[in-house]
């Protein structure tokens, strides 16, 4: 079915909503500057979009799909089964995630293992694991203000949800010792400890859109909320991001790998639609150049955190030489 992707002049995008925002600018500046269309970017979810992106070849499918986590293993022995098969891995940068609460309120200095314990399914008391018995953060640290516990976040289809899960769940899950031994005797017990976020209402699962999130903030002081860095960014006016083992969400701090909650960023695209959908390894060389992906390009004024040099490098050669990925 290849050839009939020859039917659409168009490229199109799905994939992450963190992500979202910057292939978007880029796709504008493409149609913008060159003779092709303007790619359509939709924002489905990182788990989303690489389900839609491995259904099949041809014109019927998407061309590329942004992931704001690596491709599972799963998820490419779906793509091989449906006959996509030479998929290239570009990574584009790196994002925080924040938890944030409105300005009108003071911002929280939370430890990954008030995270943890605030939102996690089963804690531990008084040796044995229990419901998440928790209401207000004073009860998860006397330190905390005696507040009720509410978190805005992503769904379990979002790659932000996944990242969060991995790195500030996790992160404070292990800081029990008696937890961390699991995960040489039991792995698969130590994970659903360690990722199974609450559902009685304490952590409200508020959809992949962002802003919506950011409008709820503001309508309540007290809760906070789970996003990308750029959303901080560009929001800076009403939200602030609260500090994480002793330290703010920067821009400076996720580059540098000091704030704990940081990841990569990447998209996937199908090398069999290359050549038969126009413009694509055109839009991959747009977003890989230094103008767009550099130190000082249009996406870090965005709130995308640049990759380093030699990394730059290595995608950059893998979208232009259209490298197929190898797990």
């Amino acid at each position: 079915m290849a050839t009939a992707a020859e039917a659409r002049d168009q490229i199109r995008i799905v994939g992450s909503s963190t992500v979202f925002p910057f292939a978007t600018a880029v796709a504008e500046e493409f149609g913008r500057t060159t003779s092709f269309k303007t790619p359509v970017v939709e924002s489905t979810g990182s788990g989303g979009g690489l389900k839609l992106f491995c259904a099949g070849i041809g014109e019927g499918h998407p061309d590329i799909t942004n992931a704001s986590r690596r491709i599972k293993k799963s998820e490419v022995e779906l793509c091989t089964s449906n006959g996509v098969n030479d998929i290239v891995e570009v990574k584009i940068g790196y994002d925080g995630i924040v938890l944030a609460n409105s300005k009108e309120a003071a911002p929280m200095k939370l430890s990954l293992r008030d995270i943890w314990l605030a939102l996690a399914a089963e804690v531990p008391v008084g040796g044995s694991m229990v419901a998440n018995p928790y209401k207000y953060w004073n009860e998860v640290n006397p330190n905390l203000p005696k507040k009720k516990i509410e978190v805005l976040g992503p769904p379990p289809t979002s790659g932000t949800r996944d990242a969060f899960v991995e790195l500030a769940m996790e992160g404070g899950c292990k800081t029990f010792p008696e937890i961390k031994a699991m995960k040489k005797t039991n792995k698969k017990k130590y994970k659903a400890i360690c990722h199974t976020i609450r559902e009685d209402g304490a952590y409200v699962e508020a959809g992949e859109n962002d802003n919506l999130i950011v409008g709820k903030l503001q309508a309540n002081p007290d809760a906070l909320g789970i996003f990308g860095y750029s959303f901080l960014d560009q929001n800076s006016d009403v939200i602030q991001g609260s500090i994480v083992n002793g330290e703010l969400p920067t821009f400076e701090k996720i580059s540098s790998g000091a704030y704990p909650v940081s990841r990569s960023l990447y998209f996937y695209v199908k090398k069999a639609h290359v050549g038969k959908i126009p413009g694509i390894q055109e839009y991959l060389n747009e977003f890989t150049s230094e103008k767009a992906m550099g130190d000082f390009g249009y996406l870090a004024e965005k709130g995308l955190i640049p990759l380093p040099k030699e990394e730059k490098q290595k995608y950059r050669n893998a979208a232009e030489k259209l490298i197929a990925l190898q797990m």
